[in-house]
């Protein structure tokens, strides 16, 4: 039977995902190749992007300095963001309480509005804040950054213990290898989980981690080496096995509970109890990154009552279990 097809058209043809990264002087080459390994290549030997076109353009289209000891050239000038679907801003080193170039921020307000798909990678977040582009919007950036970012940008809900963040056609990533993440994310999100499980297979990377996930990060427990409270501080840290309280921490200071509840917000900027919940979670990593003890015996020797207020804990501030934390950084 002979079936008469219309005839082929080059309109027929679908135009690929335009992606352009955004290099600003400063670039983190690391970030910038995060976007550059999944939307500029392929899978297989020869490398040919096949789900995405991909340029990386800068003001005035000339060489860009960045943060590992040489220049980049670039081909293409501020004009490529219009002709973009979906903007990269790699992260970039500078002052961050000053603002790119008025040019760089007038071509990201321009590809912002014109509906394009703005995503960051680490610091890169900074730009789109300076452009408008993180008013009413969640974002994140690399952990020494967040609050950082939330006091310039007041108006942005700044999550600093995510691995990205996905606002829709605002996207932002964490630090340096997050970026990755968010990358595969977009191509799940746009060619379905095969395709980037290909793309994570090819990179040699994990082809998902959860963006709830914790940046695994210090829980940053204060420094209190300058602190009326440091011995204190540093006898708690060398019994943190013991189930320790307010009682004992201000037995040991030889203050009333009242006092040291004092001292601590107005010396250390937490609460004991904070401080001490810190301090636990930091030594239960670091006996799951450097010792093969059982959760049971980890949630001891860190103070947590059972196993299971350890898991509870690691899930609710960290974002993930003590297995999977285990597994990742032993």
């Amino acid at each position: 039977m002979f079936i008469d097809f219309p005839p082929f058209t080059v309109q027929d043809v679908p135009v690929p995902h335009r992606v352009v990264a955004l290099a600003l002087p400063g670039v983190v080459t690391f970030d910038l190749s995060c976007a550059v390994q999944i939307f500029g290549h392929g899978t297989g030997v020869d490398g040919a992007p096949d789900l995405y076109e991909f340029a990386v353009c800068g003001l005035g289209g000339r060489t860009v300095t960045t943060t590992d000891g040489f220049n980049l050239a670039i081909d293409h000038d501020l004009d490529a963001l219009a002709h973009a679907d979906t903007v990269v801003v790699p992260g970039y080193f500078g002052p961050f309480d000053v603002a790119p170039h008025e040019d760089v921020l007038s071509a990201l307000r321009a590809a912002g509005a014109a509906g394009k798909r703005m995503m960051s990678i680490c610091v890169g977040a900074f730009a789109l804040g300076y452009a408008g582009l993180l008013d009413g919007r969640r974002a994140t950036t690399h952990w020494a950054a967040t609050t950082l970012l939330a006091d310039l940008f007041p108006h942005t809900t700044v999550e600093s213990d995510v691995l990205y963040v996905d606002d829709g056609d605002l996207l932002t990533s964490a630090g340096l290898a997050s970026g990755l993440d968010l990358a595969l994310h977009l191509v799940r999100r746009d060619h379905g989980a095969h395709a980037a499980t290909e793309l994570a297979r090819w990179n040699v990377v994990a082809p998902h981690r959860d963006g709830a996930q914790a940046q695994f990060i210090s829980t940053a427990v204060p420094d209190t080496a300058d602190s009326t409270l440091a011995a204190t501080c540093h006898w708690a840290l060398q019994h943190l096995h013991r189930p320790l309280d307010l009682a004992d921490l201000a037995a040991h200071a030889h203050l009333s509970e009242r006092t040291l509840l004092r001292r601590f917000r107005a010396e250390i900027g937490t609460s004991p109890r904070q401080w001490l919940l810190r301090a636990r979670l930091d030594h239960a990593r670091e006996l799951l990154e450097t010792t093969d003890l059982s959760i049971e015996a980890v949630a001891q020797n860190a103070g947590f009552p059972t196993a299971a207020a350890l898991r509870s804990r690691f899930t609710t501030v960290l974002g993930t279990t003590p297995t999977t934390y285990r597994r990742t950084y032993h």
